[in-house]
């Protein structure tokens, strides 16, 4: 069975399948508490501990993009960011993705050795961000986003006008298809009726545009709407979606547990190869 990676390769992301991408959030306020760092040394030891666990990339945030969350600033994002990354970088090899939507904040990433932009703005909120990304060569994971919520809409239709823009601004930035990933956004914007219905059509997605897709479910709430949990509680609905996200083609999966994830692959990826 050939084993999950991601590598950096000529500017562009090297992919098989499943990446697992761990996270280390270095904010006081993310909504799951089993990934929050107080300090530098407690990231990197967290970073540390899910490579062990066999992720393939770390993603660290610095400013919590959850539902009601408190927006900081640049300089408040990269005081907490860029130690950490300095940190993890000096351990670790894996590639490095910082979770942003500020270009200053991803420049500044970048420079000190990060080879991903994580936006969750998918390239259509800091009008720089395209061009920083280019400038460093750099992977960008864009993300569906929506400023509201509404349930009336064709969310897929959304979704597809969404990244048809994210593509023409990557395109004329010089941003290779081979360096960007699509992230249908699982809990921005959308109802959890819209959740599921993401990701029941995720191999349409996949199909639409011929890009990587990664999928961030993690302990999010719209597993509440299925089966009422807390964050604490969510992992077995996590493994489910997630695995139905394999299923469908999706290359990256962006998660608080990682040896959960890695097993769970391994043994579907083992159940696969068996059928021959």
């Amino acid at each position: 069975m050939n084993m999950p990676r991601l590598y950096w390769r000529d500017g562009s992301l090297a992919l098989s399948p499943t990446c697992v991408m761990g996270i280390v959030n270095v904010t006081p306020d993310s909504f799951f508490g089993g990934s929050r760092a107080a300090s530098v040394e407690a990231a990197v030891a967290r970073a540390a501990a899910l490579a062990a666990e066999g992720a393939h990339v770390i993603d660290i945030g610095a400013e919590s993009t959850r539902p009601g969350h408190a927006p900081v600033s640049a300089e408040e994002e990269q005081a907490r960011l860029l130690p950490v990354l300095e940190g993890i970088r000096a351990q670790l090899a894996l590639p490095i993705s910082v979770d942003t939507y500020k270009a200053s904040t991803a420049a500044a990433a970048l420079a000190r050795g990060a080879v991903i932009v994580n936006d969750i703005q998918g390239l259509q909120g800091d009008p720089d961000m395209a061009r920083v990304a280019a400038d460093h060569g750099a992977a960008v994971i864009a993300m569906h986003n929506r400023a509201t919520v509404d349930a009336d809409i064709d969310i897929l239709a959304d979704m597809v006008a969404f990244f048809e823009r994210t593509l023409a601004i990557a395109a004329r930035a010089g941003i290779g298809e081979a360096s960007l990933v699509l992230d249908p956004g699982i809990g921005f914007g959308k109802t959890p009726r819209q959740n599921l219905v993401v990701i029941a059509h995720l191999a349409e997605l996949r199909a639409r545009f011929h890009q990587p897709i990664l999928v961030g479910a993690s302990r999010k709430s719209f597993i509440n709407a299925v089966v009422p949990s807390t964050p604490e509680e969510r992992l077995p609905g996590t493994l489910a979606t997630h695995l139905a996200a394999v299923a469908a083609g999706c290359e990256i999966i962006r998660v608080h547990d990682v040896a959960a994830h890695v097993q769970a692959f391994a043994v579907a990826a083992a159940i696969g190869n068996a059928r021959s």
